[in-house]
Parts: C-alpha cells; structure tokens; sequence
C-alpha cells in the first residue's frame, strides 16, 4: 500500500518555501516528492482561475486527480515523516476539509515573511518572467479587477500577503501547526531546521550538506534570446522543472549563466510601501499577538 503524506508545508509562495524544501528532501527520514507545488487539494479552486497571462499554462500542470497525486509517494520506504509542499492550499481555507478527508491530520508548516517583501517579491517573480506588464503601484491598483477577472492567484500580491485569518483557520483545523518566518530562517537556518526535525519527530541532530546554499534568490535579467529561452513560461518547461530530476541538477548552470545578465530591480517605491504599511497593519498586529516573530519585519507597522 502506498503511504499518504502526513505533513504539509502549506504557506505562503514567496515565503522561503523553496529554501526548506531543499534541507528537509536530505533528510534521510524524510521523504517528499521531487515535485513541488502539486496543488491537488487547491486544484478544484485554481483550475478556474486562468484570467491572467500564462495562467492556463500554468493550471494544466498540476496535479488533478487523487491517483496522479498518490502516484508521486510510490517510492517512500521506511521515511517516518512524508511531505507534500504546496504553498497555495494556505490561501485556500476550503480546502482544508478536503485535506482532513484524505489524508486525516497532517502536521502542517505555514511559512511566513514580511508581507510587504512577499507581495513585492510576487510582483518581481511575474515581472521577470514577462506577465506582469504594470509597475508595482498600479499592479496593486489592478489587483480587485483582476480577482474579478478571475486571475490565477500568482496575480494577488495584497490578498495573498494577509495572513491571520488563514492562519487562525488552519489551527482551528489542524491539530500541528509550526508558525515559521522566512526572516528566522534567514538569520538561523539550523535552528530553525532543528525545530522543524523536531515538529516532525525525525533525528533533530541532522545537518543538511546544503545549508549553506542560498536558493531561489530570484533576481530581474536583461531581455534577450537568452533570458527568454530560461524564463519564458511553456507548459512543457513547467512540467520539466517540476518532474525530471535532471532538470535540477542543471539549475546551478542555469543560474549562473542568468547571473551575467542580472540587472538590479526596479526599487519598491514609496507611495507603494506607505500604501501596503496601511494595508497590512492591522493583519501584522494581530499576528504578533499570536507569537508570529515580527522582529525582522517592517517595524512602521506599528507605529501609529
């Protein structure tokens, strides 16, 4: 019999997802799929969402169906903790019953980050790969038509970035939630891993041989045949990146021969940062109070 996940990295995308899945796939208790952002417990809600440019691209890469998803867990062996990260079932509270009903109660890790930075780093994910055409501001502006419109969530650089009640939902669901912020990570990346071992009571003495490597640093490029051929989005590029290993494996190439084109990108400007403090102050105040480590985040939210 194939063995179901039983934890769930769930939140939220740009939140350093990418950075703990790396250090937790070398641990040799731990098994979770080479393939990232499966979104099958998301997929009922996002598969109607392709308004945006590039969205449907998107949508049809992820997994649909219950066998499709199962299908990913046929190596596990004798792993005590199995993983699945999807970042968008964070955003997507109905679908946390979904999740209970398969796959009982899983402990889940909800990752979060400054949303300030989150939503700018959104914004810069959809600018470099050529979707995003407005500036930041205007992107923000746009953000309730464009929900209207039925874009994808990628698109939802304010509604993605607010955390507490979603958060709230998931520990009303879920008997193990772990609350981490990329910023702690960030500073103490074997601290915080030694929690997380030991939120998933696997060997907490495990030293990832990678910790020291800084991944998805993201970054805006040059326009040109050769950003292009890395950046532009295809179906059968996203299916790669997400299914062949050795696609992987050339991602060191891949980033360095980027990293000769690599531009500094457009400054957050003002009138969008003073715009988004109003926005999330509330949202970060309560998450304080719930014990979210606000330290490293933007402190004018809490000035009144």
């Amino acid at each position: 019999m194939i063995k179901k996940p039983n934890f769930i990295i769930a939140g939220f995308p740009k939140c350093g997802t990418t950075s703990l899945f790396a250090y937790l796939e070398t641990h040799p208790e731990i098994f979770i799929p080479q393939r990232k952002e499966m979104n099958f417990f998301s997929y009922p809600i996002i598969k109607n969402l392709t308004g945006g440019e590039g969205d449907k691209v998107i949508v049809g890469t992820q997994v649909s169906t219950w066998e499709q998803y199962m299908s990913y867990y046929r190596s596990v062996n004798n792993e005590k903790a199995i993983g699945d990260a999807s970042p968008s079932y964070i955003n997507f509270p109905a679908c946390f019953s979904y999740i209970k009903e398969k796959i009982d109660n899983p402990k889940i890790i909800i990752l979060l980050r400054d949303p300030i930075k989150r939503s700018y780093s959104n914004y810069l994910h959809l600018y470099r790969v050529g979707r995003e055409k407005l500036d930041f501001n205007s992107a923000l502006l746009e953000e309730e038509n464009r929900i209207e419109k039925k874009y994808s969530p990628m698109w939802y650089y304010k509604r993605h970035s607010t955390y507490y009640d979603k958060v709230i939902e998931a520990q009303k669901t879920f008997d193990d939630v772990l609350l981490l912020t990329q910023e702690e990570m960030n500073k103490n990346p074997g601290g915080i891993l030694k929690q997380v071992f030991e939120f998933l009571e696997v060997d907490s003495s495990f030293v990832p041989p990678n910790l020291d490597v800084m991944y998805n640093k993201g970054g805006v490029y040059k326009k040109n045949r050769i950003t292009n051929l890395f950046l532009k989005q295809s179906k059968t590029k996203h299916f790669l990146s997400q299914n062949v290993s050795l696609i992987k494996k050339l991602k060191p190439l891949k980033d360095k021969i980027l990293s000769s084109f690599e531009v500094a990108p457009p400054p957050l400007d003002k009138q969008s940062e003073d715009f988004l403090i109003k926005h999330f102050k509330e949202d970060v105040k309560k998450l304080h109070k719930l014990g979210v480590n606000t330290s490293n985040w933007n402190q004018n939210y809490f000035i009144e």
